[in-house]
C-alpha cells in the first residue's frame, strides 16, 4: 500500500503497521502457489510485449480495489525467476564446458542480472521520485501520497520481461550469427541490445507515468537518447555486445 503522510506529520500508526506487514506477507506467498494469479501473470507478460498501457491500466483498476499499487501476488517473480533459469540452461547446454561452472552461470544470471541488479535500479528509481518527482501539496491539510519500494521493484520486473524475451530467448537462437566476426553481426547486436535497452525504459515511464502524484516523469525517457547515441558508436568501433557477453560467461566456447 502506498504510504500517505501530511506534510509535516508523521504518519498515522495504522499506516505504519500497514507498511511494515505487506513486504512479509507478500513473501510468505512466494511459497504458496495456489494463492497465485498464473494465468493472470502470463496475460501481463504477453501485454507486456504487446500493448503495455493495458497492462497499467490495470494497475489503476488494482489501486482502486485493493488499495495499493504494488502487486500483492509475487507470481510475477516467481515465473520471471524460472524463466531466467531455463534460458540460462539453454545457454550452458550449448556453450558451457562444465557442470560446476553451469551453476555459477545459472546463479549470477538470476541473481546478479534480476534481482540485485533489479533491487538497486528499483531502490535508485524509489528514491528518485520520492525526493525529486512528487508534486508539491497545494496546503498543509492535504495527504501526501508516496511511491513504495515494493511499486518500484515491480516496474523494473515489468520493463525486465520484454527484455528477457529479446536478450535471452531471440538472443539465444540468433546467437551462432550474432557471436560471429564481422560488421554485419555487430551491427545487429548491437540493434537488438538497443531496442531491449530502449523498449526497458520506455516501460520504466509507463510505469511512474501512471501514478497521479509524480510529475516530470519523461525522465525515465533520457536514457533513451543515451543509447540512440552511444549505439552508432559501438557499431563503428566494432564492439559487439553478444560476443562480449558470452566471453564474459563461456570464453571457452566462443571464439
Amino acid at each position: 500500500m502506498l504510504p500517505t503522510t501530511s506534510r509535516g506529520r508523521a504518519p498515522s500508526s495504522s499506516t505504519s503497521r500497514a507498511n511494515s506487514s505487506t513486504f512479509p506477507q507478500y513473501l510468505r506467498r512466494i511459497i504458496k502457489w495456489q494463492q497465485m494469479d498464473i494465468e493472470y501473470t502470463f496475460w501481463q507478460m504477453l501485454n507486456l510485449c504487446t500493448s503495455p498501457k493495458v497492462v497499467y491500466q490495470h494497475t489503476k483498476y488494482h489501486k482502486q480495489t485493493k488499495n495499493q499499487w504494488a502487486r500483492d501476488d509475487p507470481a510475477f517473480i516467481v515465473i520471471c525467476s524460472l524463466l531466467l533459469v531455463v534460458a540460462a540452461l539453454a545457454y550452458c547446454a550449448a556453450y558451457d564446458h562444465s557442470a560446476g561452472h553451469a551453476v555459477f552461470v545459472v546463479i549470477s544470471i538470476l541473481f546478479f542480472h534480476f534481482l540485485i541488479s533489479g533491487a538497486g535500479l528499483a531502490t535508485f528509481c524509489w528514491f528518485l521520485t520520492n525526493a525529486y518527482l512528487r508534486e508539491e501539496a497545494p496546503n498543509s491539510h492535504v495527504v501526501e501520497q508516496r511511491v513504495e519500494w515494493l511499486y518500484a521493484f515491480d516496474v523494473h520486473c515489468n520493463s525486465f520481461f520484454p527484455m528477457f524475451v529479446m536478450l535471452y530467448v531471440i538472443h539465444y537462437f540468433l546467437s551462432p550469427l550474432l557471436v560471429a566476426h564481422g560488421f554485419m553481426p555487430a551491427l545487429l547486436s548491437n540493434l537488438l541490445f538497443m531496442v531491449a535497452a530502449s523498449y526497458y525504459h520506455y516501460l520504466n515511464f509507463l510505469g511512474y507515468d501512471v501514478l497521479p502524484f509524480l510529475e516530470r516523469t519523461t525522465f525515465f525517457l533520457y536514457p533513451i537518447g543515451v543509447v540512440i547515441v552511444l549505439s552508432p558508436i559501438l557499431v563503428l568501433s566494432g564492439f559487439n555486445p553478444s560476443r562480449y557477453f558470452m566471453n564474459v560467461y563461456f570464453s571457452q566456447r566462443v571464439y
